[in-house]
């Protein structure tokens, strides 16, 4: 039985990798290891199976989480031959080399007999498929979610609005509609899981299936491959398309699409679009919950003896405010109603007074500013 081997080394990237430098070494090895470019290379096709599990398990966000958590609870790292969670091994078992007296192995024909180890066993059959070495059904799949982050100026995240967002997604091959196969070409069983679907695989006692990285779990693969898409049955392509930015969206806030995601399996349904906004600044407004902050400059002669000034709301309209006499830099004035509205509620206009100080004055000014400092007793 093969053991287990760490997917981050095998692709040759640390285990704080992003999901899209995991995506970018995968694709390169694949493009370098793949069979058809190797012809004269029998380590090749072992090779591309090895990086093709890896990425099938770290490729995937949720299923990387659930193997990253399997390594933390050392599933791959045994159990020094004794029983785990106080399970007995099955009678006639051995250690994964088959030598005996090596310490028991758990052959875990249905990876429900994990239970016993906290959620443990529900780990391995959302990551591998339960299932015994038996070929099991494969019924409609649903796809995976994509995650995706959008970038909205402000003024629309504020009011709401339509931006368009370009993705990356896996749709069906036009070529072979999916089978994998080239045109003309036939279906035969896989031989490195003999149609099973799955194989086995273990480490430190354990044995459990998951599927077959050669025909992907179909059980059976073409005699050429389909030239589009190598014999994955889909091509990955950038589609284009609307969304709406609710009003009141703020960065870090995140909106489910239903069916916008990756293709299901098996005439499964498709997976969902989540997106994470990101608000760009404005050059006026700024942001404080539901409020609107407009810092506006007044001179020193609005500030000490008052004035009236009109100020722009978000949907453009102006409102008028009064700066009484004596007024401070920094002196806030608030109009009820003019802010972000989200869930029925709406926040305010907060106007911030900022007194321009002239960094040069004329002689006249200057003359003039003594004067006025001297009668009003100022000191300077």
């Amino acid at each position: 039985m093969a053991q287990t081997k760490d997917y981050y080394a095998v692709l040759g990237v640390p285990a704080s990798a992003t999901q899209d430098e995991i995506k970018k070494k995968y694709r390169k090895l694949a493009a370098k290891h793949h069979p058809d470019k190797n012809p004269n290379d029998p380590k090749a096709a072992e090779t591309f199976k090895e990086i093709s599990e890896a990425y099938q398990v770290l490729g995937d966000a949720e299923k990387r989480k659930q193997y990253d958590q399997m390594r933390r609870l050392g599933a791959f790292g045994g159990f020094g031959g004794r029983s785990p969670g106080g399970m007995g091994s099955r009678p006639g078992a051995s250690s994964p080399g088959g030598a005996p007296g090596a310490g028991p192995s758990f052959n875990f024909e249905d990876l429900g007999d994990l239970g016993g180890l906290g959620g443990l066993g529900d780990i391995f059959s959302s990551m591998f498929g339960g299932g015994t070495g038996r070929a099991r059904s494969r019924g409609p799949e649903r796809g995976q979610d994509v995650e995706t982050q959008v970038s909205v100026p402000f003024r629309m995240a504020a009011l709401g609005g339509k931006v368009q967002i370009e993705l990356e997604v896996n749709e069906e091959c036009p070529t072979c509609h999916g089978s994998g196969a080239a045109p003309g070409a036939k279906i035969q069983t896989c031989p490195e899981c003999q149609g099973r679907g799955t194989i086995s695989f273990g480490q430190g006692g354990f044995a459990v299936q998951r599927p077959c990285p050669m025909c992907l779990g179909k059980g059976s693969v073409p005699s050429e491959r389909c030239p589009t898409c190598t014999g994955s049955g889909e091509i990955r392509v950038r589609k284009k398309m609307m969304i709406t930015a609710p009003a009141g969206v703020d960065t870090g806030t995140k909106i489910r699409i239903k069916g916008q995601g990756g293709r299901g399996t098996h005439n499964g349904p498709p997976g969902d679009l989540l997106i994470t906004f990101q608000v760009e600044p404005d050059r006026f407004f700024k942001r404080e919950g539901l409020d609107l902050i407009a810092p506006v400059k007044i001179n020193i002669a609005q500030a000490t003896l008052g004035s009236k000034i009109s100020v722009n709301t978000l949907n453009g309209k102006k409102v008028a405010i009064k700066i009484p006499p004596g007024t401070p830099n920094g002196k806030r004035f608030r109009v009820t109603g003019q802010g972000i509205t989200k869930d029925d509620r709406t926040g305010d206009l907060i106007i911030e007074a900022l007194v321009d100080v002239p960094s040069k004055l004329t002689e006249e000014q200057e003359k003039a500013m003594k004067e006025f400092a001297e009668a009003s007793g100022l000191k300077y």
